[in-house]
């Protein structure tokens, strides 16, 4: 995202855009990548009432949060690309708030791979995780990447 100071992310973060819904695809690709043909959409509020269930000290993945909405749903696996951009609207929104945060930073990318994309970037990020006992590590060298070590024994369950 761009231009982060001048958008109104608690109203993106209300605006349901007609979800929750299911969608039926019938790409090939796609139902042999994701397990099936019925696809949910969960709306931006879903991503942060879940993200704020998280305790100080644990973690959570977007792709742990998809898993729940689709069992939720009775879907076979929810859309991806709006769960990314949905978890980022949630950090954003919570940030630009002064009540009722949401612990934004304890959600990370897949295989515990911290989120460039939340308010700060990765050094906020990193900052708020290791005040809460997590330590980060740095893999590459050229395409340097950030994770919490070790961050499955801290997953919290949903």
């Amino acid at each position: 995202m761009a231009n982060e100071e001048k958008k109104d992310f608690n109203a993106m973060l209300n605006d349901s855009k007609d979800m929750p819904k299911i969608q039926i695809i019938t790409d090939e690709k796609s139902i042999l990548k994701y397990g099936g043909d019925r696809m949910y959409f969960a709306p931006p509020m879903d991503y942060d009432r879940v993200m704020r269930l998280v305790p100080f000290g644990k973690l959570l993945t977007v792709g742990a949060i998809r898993e729940y909405f689709a069992r939720q749903s009775g879907a076979d696996f929810t859309e991806p690309i709006t769960a990314g951009i949905f978890v980022s609207i949630a950090a954003w929104a919570s940030f630009q708030r002064t009540d009722r945060r949401t612990p934004y930073w304890r959600t990370l990318k897949a295989g515990g791979e911290l989120n460039a994309k939340f308010p700060g970037g990765i050094e906020a990020q990193k900052e708020l995780l290791e005040k809460e006992g997590h330590t980060v590590i740095q893999k590459g060298r050229t395409n340097i990447r950030y994770y919490v070590r070790d961050y499955e024994k801290a997953l919290f369950e949903l």
